[in-house]
């Protein structure tokens, strides 16, 4: 722990308040003077350190639980050939822009109403690569090669949801790399937010010591957009209104409650410029999409109450995207469990499950939860996780 604990830049009093244990306590288990924690600790260390195989925390290599790296999807070697591959030569002729727009159009439909969004997605994804890398290299105007390039971005952001928490972290950087150079190639401010939307996700997720590159890649991308708001487009506003909340979430992962909930108001207040209807294509961002981020920045600031208190205010009906809405529910979950109220956990895990089953599989929080529940010590509660942790996948049936 102690090791893993330095190599993330993180003092034990910061891991103190993640874990929701005292100092004194982290430096005990670390000078061996308490036994291991049990399994619930464990996992909520794991989930603080960001580790993705228990064995690196236990040294045991008789447990092996990628935390937050789920299964490798079947599909995943065919995209990442397309993303690696780059066509240098081709007999053929690129497809148009409108084709190549209505084909994401569809994919991005199906990634928002599939409940196995992954095995759709997955599919669509090489031919779209290609071809969308292809009509970059085929364009023969500037205009057009803009154009291209902001479909390309458009296609590796895509890809981005498909790759994210699967176990293949250099392939995700370098999705999330050609998305942000090719959309700087458009021009397009929409597409330039996006990509940028999803690159300081990359950043955070990737742990304490990138917490920095986040904020930076959001702010920035901020000062840009802000001037084009007061006339631009619904798209282009809800994109400024996603990152500034992504400010917010990565302030609560740092335990800065003001500027975690203040980034919140900013984004409400954004989100509630926008159409009554209107739902973001990509980042979900709505007026109906904001009770769900105060669920996630309560629960990142390790909050049970307050999670316990947004998660019945918000509404899940109002999350047109299937992945989405399990998102929500995950998040939900993890507030009751932060509020001991673990029955009633379990029960949003299920309605997780389903609205969107590959989400869940993929959400190292969700399998946390259900592998604690699996130890519980109350018969109905172990059963009833035992076989959610079937379901995705967790225990053998």
């Amino acid at each position: 722990m102690q090791i893993l604990r330095q190599r993330r830049g993180m003092t034990r009093a910061v891991l103190a308040g993640l874990i929701g244990m005292s100092e004194s306590w982290v430096k005990r288990v670390e000078n061996g003077q308490l036994k291991m924690p049990g399994l619930d600790m464990v996992l909520r260390v794991a989930e603080a350190l960001r580790v993705r195989d228990l064995a690196e925390l236990t040294g045991s290599g008789s447990v092996r639980v990628g935390l937050f790296a789920g299964p490798g999807h079947r599909l995943l070697p065919a995209v990442a050939a397309a993303v690696n591959q780059f066509p240098f030569e081709a007999d053929r002729v690129a497809p148009s822009a409108a084709h190549l727009r209505s084909r994401l159009a569809l994919a991005w439909s199906a990634r928002h109403s599939a409940p196995h969004h992954r095995d759709v997605i997955g599919g669509l994804l090489p031919d779209l690569i290609r071809d969308a890398q292809l009509a970059v290299r085929q364009a023969d105007s500037a205009s057009e090669r803009r154009t291209a390039q902001g479909l390309l971005s458009e296609v590796y952001s895509l890809s981005q949801f498909f790759v994210a928490y699967q176990p293949d972290a250099a392939l995700l950087w370098r999705v999330a790399e050609r998305s942000m150079i090719a959309a700087q190639e458009s021009e397009d401010p929409h597409t330039i937010g996006v990509a940028a939307w999803l690159t300081g996700q990359a950043h955070r997720d990737a742990g304490p010591q990138h917490y920095d590159a986040a904020d930076e890649v959001n702010l920035a991308t901020l000062r840009y957009l802000e001037p084009l708001l007061p006339d631009t487009t619904d798209d282009v506003r809800a994109i400024a209104g996603a990152l500034q909340f992504e400010v917010g979430y990565t302030a609560a992962r740092r335990g800065d409650t003001g500027t975690a909930w203040r980034s919140w108001d900013i984004a409400r207040e954004m989100a509630e410029r926008l159409p009554a209807g209107y739902f973001h294509p990509v980042t979900s961002f709505s007026r109906g999409i904001m009770g769900a981020h105060a669920v996630t920045v309560a629960v990142e600031l390790h909050s049970g109450t307050e999670a316990v208190r947004q998660a019945e205010r918000a509404e899940a009906r109002f999350i047109p995207s299937r992945p989405r809405r399990a998102r929500h529910r995950i998040e939900q979950a993890r507030g009751y469990q932060l509020d001991k109220q673990r029955d009633v956990a379990l029960a949003t895990l299920g309605q997780a499950y389903e609205a969107a089953p590959e989400t869940v599989r993929y959400n190292g929080y969700a399998k946390r939860i259900v592998l604690e529940e699996t130890e519980s010590k109350i018969p109905s509660r172990r059963r009833r996780a035992s076989e959610l942790a079937q379901k995705i996948g967790l225990l053998a049936a």
